[in-house]
């Protein structure tokens, strides 16, 4: 299953985009990376048998483990892709939040757009560590 992120803005050479290359390069799984003007360009189509994530304040707080467990069922059930979407400063719109799969929220806290990509970037190399029993995750 590819892991998708769809972003509003451009990263550019910036210590955060470092550390998304970083961990994405990481990734044993298929990854790709989307970015979109902040306040214009139409999100892509979703591919058939893909699930949609979007990051919102208003989300579930998952654990990792809880997220691999996600990624674990999606892939298992033969989805082909997971998008993470991260949106303008404004977030997502009522219509966007209806349609998505899950909407993931890392805390309560609101997260600078190029560090949430960071941290989501961070958390997709996690999950899929755990789920490769890998020992970078540390539970406890």
């Amino acid at each position: 299953m590819r892991l998708h992120i769809v972003a509003r803005g451009k990263i550019g050479r910036s210590p955060e985009a470092e550390l998304v290359e970083r961990y994405l390069k990481r990734i044993a799984w298929p990854t790709k990376v989307t970015e979109l003007p902040d306040a214009s360009g139409r999100m892509p189509p979703p591919p058939d048998k893909s699930v949609t994530v979007l990051l919102d304040e208003k989300g579930e707080q998952l654990s990792s483990i809880e997220l691999a467990r996600r990624l674990e069922r999606w892939r298992d059930e033969g989805r082909r892709e997971a998008r993470f979407l991260i949106g303008t400063a404004d977030g997502f719109g009522d219509a966007e939040r209806a349609e998505a799969d899950l909407l993931l929220a890392f805390g309560r806290a609101t997260w600078p757009h190029l560090l949430a990509r960071a941290m989501l970037a961070e958390q997709l190399f996690r999950a899929t560590s755990v789920l490769a029993n890998h020992p970078y995750h540390r539970e406890g």
